[in-house]
């Protein structure tokens, strides 16, 4: 029986198309016989109201020169129990790393502890303590019976510098539907609705001294979201047809995008209570009352550098906690217990009175430095080293004289390097500076002498005592 073709029909086919062509996206076939696949959108930087703000308070923190503090990041977890079988949890479980990311958008003006996830750096430490972890080369070890060569890195500890402060803290209520509003109005089934709706979200972080795990300050925020439904419904008989159609649309702030900008406003307020820096003046550049979110994240609107992050990138650099080339050395990098000031170590293995190849291209440095003016070296070696008195002094002999001999070697004349400090026979305590490490001597090259002169098998003159 052939179905007959009505003008209804026809339009209800027609119209299917039209809104087909409404909804469709771009769809592309990867591979032969594949299904075609739709594309969206592509990535781009996930920006929120607050860019402007964390790049405006980085440089202001920037600005005052001082070394960045070290913050690390605990858990921030999802407190308010909301769960739906069908979507899940309601709120993001990603709260630390919101934070992270937030402390990042800061730039060098603070740096970053990891303590949220350090599994790798764990066992990779592990395999080190066992001498098993190695980078396809071999490494020589110094002691008082000779080097030795070894294809195992070597380590000491230390290397894993501490924070100053850490933030953790929770994601703490989420209020549905706190005030709404509408009219819905329909006339023989033929009818048209309008509403609005609004629900909010709570955060509350908190910064800890990581030295007395002293709270320094608290911070609890709140952000609304607003939402909205229009839509227009025909539910009757036309003759004989019975029509139902929908039309409408809804559309809702996003949620984790305001939870995400709600804690790197807390991140903000609570750097302000660590670094003594104001936070207010940048305050308003969020915006608001229906203002466009810029686009441009916060590292492109940075304007002013910080020295005191390159100079501790630079000082990390120059000193390896790892033994290289035969010789251990680990120096404090920012927030580190580095007592040396402007002097530049030199590291010393343990029990060991050579120098490696790490420690030798610091030599060539310091020489070069030398030719320009005065210059203070301070050797350092394992805060594990505690020989007795004679012991002691014949170690601190003899790596004076490898470093003037060094230095000679390079126009240095021992008659310019004079022993500034080294401790007196009574004195048994372990003078630190930097982890894992204690100063043995401090010496001071005065008016360089270049060319010439005959290396010196012990430093002439050396003061002991302070």
């Amino acid at each position: 029986m052939q179905r007959r073709i009505t003008r209804a029909s026809v339009l209800a086919a027609v119209a299917t198309l039209a809104l087909a062509g409404c909804v469709s996206a771009p769809q592309q076939r990867f591979a032969p016989n594949e299904a075609p696949v739709v594309l969206g959108p592509s990535v781009r930087d996930n920006v929120t109201p607050m860019e402007a703000v964390l790049a405006c308070y980085a440089d202001h923190i920037a600005a005052t020169r001082r070394p960045p503090i070290i913050v690390g990041v605990g858990d921030v977890k999802d407190y308010t129990g909301k769960y739906s079988i069908n979507e899940g949890n309601a709120i993001t479980q990603g709260g630390a790393l919101m934070v992270y990311s937030a402390l990042g958008k800061l730039g060098g003006a603070v740096s970053i502890a990891e303590r949220f996830d350090p599994v790798i750096a764990e066992r990779e430490l592990g395999y080190a303590d066992r001498r098993q972890l190695g980078d396809g080369r071999t490494h020589q070890l110094g002691g008082p019976n000779g080097g030795q060569n070894v294809p195992w890195l070597p380590y000491f500890g230390g290397t894993i510098n501490k924070s100053d402060y850490f933030i953790v803290g929770g994601i703490t209520e989420l209020n549905y539907n706190i005030n709404s509003g509408g009219a819905e109005f329909a006339v023989n089934q033929v009818g048209v609705k309008a509403r609005t709706f609004s629900q909010s979200v709570s955060v509350d972080l908190r910064i800890v001294d990581t030295k007395s795990l002293m709270v320094v300050r608290t911070v609890s925020l709140t952000k609304q979201f607003n939402g909205y439904e229009v839509g227009l419904n025909v539910f009757r008989f036309f003759g004989s047809k019975l029509y139902d159609v929908d039309i409408g649309a809804k559309g809702q702030e996003p949620v984790q995008m305001g939870v995400r900008a709600a804690l790197e406003e807390g991140v903000v307020r609570l750097m302000a209570a660590v670094t003594q820096v104001d936070h207010r003046p940048c305050m308003t550049m969020r915006p608001g009352g229906g203002e466009a979110i810029p686009l441009t994240p916060a590292a492109e609107l940075r304007k002013v550098d910080n020295p005191g992050a390159d100079a501790a990138a630079g000082a990390a650099a120059v000193t390896s906690p790892v033994a290289q080339g035969g010789v251990a050395v680990n120096a404090g990098g920012p927030g580190g217990a580095r007592l040396t000031g402007t002097a530049t170590q030199v590291a010393f293995d343990f029990g060991a009175t050579t120098l490696g190849g790490s420690s030798l291209a610091l030599i060539d440095q310091i020489a070069g430095a030398a030719r320009k003016g005065t210059t203070d070296i301070v050797l350092v070696a394992r805060d594990t080293e505690n020989w007795d008195a004679r012991k002691r002094d014949e170690l601190i002999e003899q790596r004076i004289a490898a470093v003037t001999s060094a230095l000679a070697n390079r126009g240095v004349a021992p008659g310019a390097i004079s022993v500034t400090w080294r401790p007196d026979a009574a004195d048994t305590s372990i003078h630190r500076d930097g982890p894992g490490l204690q100063e043995i001597a401090k010496l001071r090259i005065g008016s360089p002498v270049v060319g010439g002169a005959a290396p010196s098998s012990s430093a002439d003159g050396a003061v002991k005592g302070d």
